[in-house]
């Protein structure tokens, strides 16, 4: 197995984090990576720095003008009087979700508080120095894991962080600033007839199902906690097919609040079936640990070891592997939940 991350995506220290309201702590720190290359380590898997890709693979799926907004907005933040210590925004405006377009044009003002409105989609992406940096490194992670089984080594995991799934074409939310794990199918569709993205982390990938919606030739599989109570709310449920094209190749598996391994594990083997149903030449897990027990922000309850039995259902599947990193944020537990899904994943029984 190879693994992939680059240094600089610790540089992203967001500093704040609204919740029910409420400015706190933010719950994506660069700790994270610490307890996740400690896995690595444990496993024996040498963690390779990715090549410097320049901005070509993020450009596949996001518009040039939502690049150059995160590029631009902390240093023109820091031109506005009064400004906090982070760019954030005030106001949103609004978007019909309209599945025929692939993104909105540009902003129609070049003010940056309207920009910032328009291009990040909630309060839990803020804009900081080194922002752009790590988002940018971490979709250079998610290529080089995407080139490496293109090259015919698999599986391959990429540590990214920030995450990527709520990421959508042109829209920053939920922590994830540009989408890793569709930047990696649509890397490997160079080389594949048909890409799966098999999303297991608890949150809905609403970014990633946006950007492929209309398509045939990527399957996007979704299992998460059901969007009639979790964030992000507004997608993720069963009668979201995909659209034209795309008509029958978007499925979405809710796990009801409270669920434990059985439902999860039960939901994981759906997808995986939905996966192969489909004939997918290669498979792109966008593999998250926030449905874990003790994930602060969980409402499942998820054990480590289901990780690990995760990891072997996935790991039977007779495809190449891409593993994307999205979210999980209880210190203690990630490493060993990476742990368990890798060494299965390679292994499987």
């Amino acid at each position: 197995m190879r693994a992939f991350y680059h240094p600089d995506q610790a540089l992203h220290a967001p500093r704040q984090f609204m919740r029910y309201g409420v400015l706190t702590d933010p719950t994506d720190l660069p700790v994270r990576t610490e307890r996740l290359l400690g896995a690595l380590q444990q496993l024996g898997v040498e963690i390779e720095t990715p090549s410097d890709y320049g901005r070509e693979p993020a450009l596949a799926v996001h518009p040039a003008h939502y690049l150059d907004y995160l590029d631009s907005a902390y240093p023109r933040w820091l031109e506005l009087p009064n400004h906090g210590p982070e760019v954030l925004p005030n106001t949103f405006p609004y978007w019909n979700g309209d599945p025929a377009k692939d993104a909105r044009p540009p902003c129609p003002t070049d003010q940056l508080l309207a920009q910032t409105g328009y291009y990040l989609g909630d309060l839990a992406v803020p804009i900081s120095e080194f922002t752009y940096r790590s988002a940018l490194r971490s979709t250079h992670t998610s290529t080089a894991a995407a080139e490496a089984v293109i090259a015919g080594e698999a599986p391959t995991y990429a540590l990214c962080r920030p995450s990527g799934h709520h990421c959508r074409a042109d829209r920053a939310t939920g922590f994830c600033y540009m989408n890793n794990a569709a930047i990696a199918a649509q890397r490997l569709r160079s080389s594949f007839g048909k890409v799966a993205i098999l999303d297991i982390d608890a949150h809905h990938g609403d970014g990633t199902q946006e950007i492929f919606y209309r398509r045939n030739d990527v399957m996007t599989v979704s299992v998460h906690v059901d969007t009639d109570h979790y964030n992000p709310f507004f997608t993720g449920r069963p009668h979201e097919r995909g659209h034209g094209a795309g008509e029958g190749y978007n499925l979405n598996i809710p796990l009801a609040p409270g669920s434990g391994d059985e439902a999860f594990l039960a939901a994981v083997r759906d997808g995986a079936k939905a996966v192969t149903d489909f004939g997918a030449e290669v498979v792109v897990v966008a593999l998250g640990y926030d449905t874990h027990a003790e994930d602060p922000l969980s409402m499942v309850k998820v054990t480590t070891e289901a990780f690990r039995q995760a990891g072997e259902i996935i790991g039977s599947m007779d495809v190449p592997k891409v593993i994307v990193q999205e979210g999980g944020y209880q210190i203690s537990v990630i490493g060993d939940c990476l742990f368990g899904f890798l060494d299965a994943c390679r292994e499987p029984r």
